[in-house]
Parts: structure tokens; C-alpha cells; sequence
């Protein structure tokens, strides 16, 4: 095509410098710190911060990232930092990725849990995430707009974005269903209808140049992202030692009926056979910790699904703090915050320790075969599923921030929530400062207004 001719992509300004590790361990330390909001919310974080503002990864090897870890077990998004930060830096970069996006979350919750079991729950913790609630809302909403218009192409990805949305919102689907039907609708897609299945990247903004991306949608995997049985041998059995080499010691210096061996295990399970992320493992463990186990009682997993959503870092931190209770409410003979701290410990273990397996065993191979153009239309159609399943969470957050009880609309966060969308995608407010600003700001108006005030009843 002629480079001059008006239906010519234009030409990136200039390459973007790839980052230093120590440049990009600032950021992996950051993201840390800010990745509220869920999955979603961290996933639209991640997308703002890597491929919109650094530049350092692509949009489609991003969403070509993204939906690998859609397939996996565990939580995505934890998933998702690994496997961006082995991208840009190999086994370092993503291990480097991966514990700092769960690094502050551990202590906050941690101290947050012990406060909880110790002394009941804090006023403040729920007046900062009352102002929280809108700001997740926004940056959610944010993420569907920002990737739905670039993922959705055309009519039939309109169609399966809007049908994933149908199956979960109305009809509460499997997450794993959903994201296996539109990968089998995207193989039979690409084989009849090709031309809809294979969708390129928009341009980041219309009449503006940009910068290219560190590793671009076009550019060859980085050379230490090939695949080797040797390599794969060796993440395997590393991983495997670390992984269980706590739970089996907890057994046979303790007592193989003891609960921190019990919730090795149990977690252990939960993390090979959970699909769909932190809303899909919930359910399972709730009834298996608060009906079998009896590790805490339903008031307390409640309770502790609150906190864990008041910290950052994934939704699923939350299995932390039903091992720090298990430990507390069951201490067999030590010291009880000994005992929760090594029940919070081993759950966290258990529970992230599979997610580095999972990346740097799995993504080599799903790197080299990313030009495969089965593999292509498969994943583009789970791309469009994706933003159906992000817009389901954006309205699921929504009901719960905007109307807290039936018939009543809570103006405040109604405000929030649009001066957060508002600031976000207009004039471009940086996220720490959208999460900050809005923690304080609920705990202000929490804090110093009356009950019920800004409240619309119906």
C-alpha cells in the first residue's frame, strides 16, 4: 500500500524505549498499590497503564495475553501481570510482576484481618470503600469502552460480546462455558467466515500519532520466550517442589488432620479446578470452609469478602483471610495470631504459587503459536466475549454502588462514579490519584454526614 495514500495506517512517531527491569519493578510495585476494583477493574488498570500510557506492549498481544489467561484456572489478573511482566523481562520480570501485584494486599490484609478478629469491625474501613464501590464502578466502565471499541469490529463481534452478556447477566452461565463456546463459535467462525474473525488493532486515537509499542502486535516473541521441553521440565518440577514442599511439611511436623494441612490441601485443589477467577471460586469455598470445615462462620466470610475488596491487589486475597480466621478460630495448641498467620500463609501459598506454573509453563507455547490462524479466531471471538463478561461486572458493580437498597439511589456515589468516568476518559486523571481521591473523599462524607443523607428513596 502506498504510505501516502489516505487509507495508509499512519506511521508511529518512534518506538517506545523498553523499560529497564528496575523501571518496570516501579511500576509491578505500583500497580500493586492501586489494582482495585476486582478483575476487571485491575485488567482495565493494566490495559491504561501498559499499552495506552508506557507503550510497552500491544494491544492485540495484550488481549492475546489476556485471553490465555481467561482459560486458566486462578485469578486472571494475577495471571495477566505475570505474563505481561515475562514478556518484557523473561522469568524475572514476571515473578517480579506477579508477587508484587499481591505483595501489599498480603500485609494490608493481613493486619486488616487481625484487627477484624481481634477487635470487630472499623468504621473507617467500610467509609473508604464506601467511596471506593463508585470509583471501581468508573474504572470498570472505562475498560468496556476503551476495549470494546477496539475489539469489536464488526456486527458478529458485537453479537458475541452482547450474548455473553445475556448467558451471565440473565442468565448467570458458567464463566468457563461461556469462554469455551466462543472460542469453539470463533475455530467454526474463522473456517466459514474468515474476514469477521480475524480482527486487527485500532488505532490508538483518531488523528493522533503515537509512539510504537516495546513489543508490538507485529514484532517476533523476544528470544527468551521460545519454547523447550527442557524448559518446561524444569518450570514443572521447580514449581511443584515450591509448591508443595510447605503443605507436605505441615503435615508431617504437625498432624495430617491438622487445619493448616487441611487448607494446603484444600486450597491446592481449589486453585487446579476453579475457572472464571475470584466470582466463580467463591461460591465453591464459602460452602466448603464455612459448611464443612467450619474454618469461620457465614457472617465472617461475609465480612471478609468486605475487606478483601477494601484492599488491593485480586478478589481472591480473600482465601488469605479464611486462613487467617481457620487459623484463629482453630489454633490446636499455638499461639492464635501464630496459628492465623501461618493458615493466611499457607492459603496464599496454595492458592499463587499455581498461577507462576500455569504462566511460564503455558505462555511460551501460546507465544509461538500466536500466529496460528485457527488459534487467532478462536481467541478473537473470546476477546469479544471478554468485553461482555467486563460489561456484566460494570453493571453488576453498579447496581450494588448506586442503589444499596431496593428503591432507594445513592446520589454520592452517582457523582463519583461520573466525575470519575468523566475525569478518566476525557482528561485522562491518573488511577492513584482516582482511588485515592475517592477513598477519601467516602471517608469524608461517611464520616460527617448523617445516615441516610444524599439517599433517594422511591
Amino acid at each position: 500500500m502506498n504510505q501516502n495514500s489516505p487509507d495508509a495506517p499512519a506511521a508511529p512517531i518512534a518506538a517506545s524505549a523498553h523499560p529497564t527491569f528496575s523501571e518496570a519493578f516501579r511500576f509491578w510495585l505500583k500497580l500493586g498499590f492501586i489494582s482495585f476494583g476486582g478483575p476487571s477493574g485491575q485488567i482495565a488498570i493494566m490495559h491504561t497503564e501498559l499499552v495506552d500510557k508506557k507503550r510497552w506492549i500491544g494491544e492485540q498481544r495484550f488481549l492475546h495475553a489476556l485471553n490465555y489467561c481467561m482459560l486458566l484456572p486462578g485469578p486472571e489478573a494475577t495471571q495477566l501481570a505475570t505474563y505481561c511482566g515475562w514478556l518484557l523481562h523473561g522469568t524475572k520480570g514476571g515473578l517480579a510482576a506477579g508477587v508484587l501485584f499481591i505483595l501489599p494486599a498480603i500485609f494490608l490484609l493481613w493486619g486488616l484481618s487481625y484487627i477484624y478478629a481481634a477487635f470487630g469491625t472499623v468504621p473507617w474501613i467500610a467509609a473508604v470503600f464506601y467511596g471506593l464501590k463508585p470509583a471501581v464502578m468508573a474504572i470498570v466502565a472505562a475498560a468496556v469502552l476503551r476495549i470494546g471499541t477496539r475489539a469489536l469490529k464488526n456486527g458478529v463481534m458485537w453479537s458475541l460480546a452482547g450474548s455473553a452478556f445475556v448467558a451471565i447477566f440473565f442468565f448467570d452461565s458458567p464463566f468457563p462455558a461461556i469462554v469455551f463456546g466462543a472460542a469453539c463459535i470463533g475455530l467454526l467462525g474463522g473456517m466459514l467466515w474468515k474476514d469477521k474473525f480475524e480482527i486487527a488493532a485500532g488505532p490508538g486515537g483518531a488523528g493522533r500519532a503515537r509512539a510504537a509499542p516495546v513489543i508490538a502486535d507485529h514484532h517476533e516473541s523476544p528470544e527468551h520466550t521460545k519454547p523447550s521441553l527442557r524448559k518446561a521440565l524444569r518450570t514443572v518440577l521447580v514449581c511443584l517442589t515450591l509448591w508443595w514442599t510447605p503443605v507436605l511439611a505441615a503435615g508431617a511436623s504437625g498432624a495430617w488432620q491438622s487445619t493448616l494441612f487441611q487448607q494446603g490441601i484444600f486450597f491446592s485443589e481449589a486453585a487446579m479446578v476453579t475457572f472464571g477467577g475470584a466470582y466463580a471460586v467463591l461460591p465453591y469455598v464459602a460452602q466448603r470452609a464455612v459448611a464443612d470445615f467450619h474454618w469461620l462462620t457465614p457472617a465472617q466470610m461475609m465480612d471478609g469478602l468486605g475487606l478483601a475488596e477494601t484492599t488491593p491487589g485480586p478478589l481472591i486475597m480473600v482465601l488469605q483471610f479464611v486462613g487467617f480466621m481457620g487459623g484463629w478460630n482453630h489454633p490446636e495448641g499455638m499461639d492464635r495470631l501464630c496459628s492465623a498467620t501461618l493458615g493466611a500463609l499457607m492459603t496464599t501459598w496454595t492458592t499463587f504459587v499455581p498461577c507462576f506454573l500455569w504462566i511460564f509453563l503455558g505462555a511460551p507455547y501460546i507465544e509461538h503459536w500466536r500466529g496460528n490462524a485457527r488459534l487467532t479466531h478462536a481467541l478473537s471471538a473470546v476477546t469479544a466475549a471478554v468485553v461482555g463478561v467486563i460489561l456484566n461486572l460494570a453493571v453488576w458493580f453498579g447496581l450494588h454502588a448506586l442503589f444499596p437498597a431496593t428503591g432507594t439511589l445513592d446520589l454520592f456515589a452517582l457523582i463519583v462514579a461520573v466525575g470519575a468516568f468523566a475525569g478518566m476518559t476525557k482528561w485522562k486523571w491518573d488511577l492513584l490519584l482516582v482511588v485515592l481521591g475517592c477513598g477519601l473523599l467516602g471517608m469524608i462524607y461517611r464520616l460527617s454526614t448523617p445516615e441516610g443523607f444524599g439517599i433517594i428513596r422511591f
